[in-house]
């Protein structure tokens, strides 16, 4: 039996490697805009593909919580 995965559903893992220095400025960024690294890189990628022109959909994520009552 699988263990439990932590990562929210429909996100896809890939390993990144980075030279140090990239790194420490995303992570500066994110600190400063109020995000995970990996939020930051996600978003830095979405503008990227913008700025050629490439329009990425953001995935629906599931709602949260109990059901609303009917």
């Amino acid at each position: 039996m699988a263990a439990p995965s932590n990562k929210p559903p429909g996100k896809k893992a890939y390993a990144l490697r980075l030279d140090p220095a990239v790194h420490a400025a995303v992570e500066r960024l994110a600190g400063a805009e109020l995000r995970s690294a990996n939020a930051q890189i996600e978003m830095l990628l979405r503008e990227a593909l913008e700025a050629r022109g490439i329009k990425v959909e953001k995935t629906k994520t599931p709602r949260r919580g109990r059901p609303p009552k009917s």
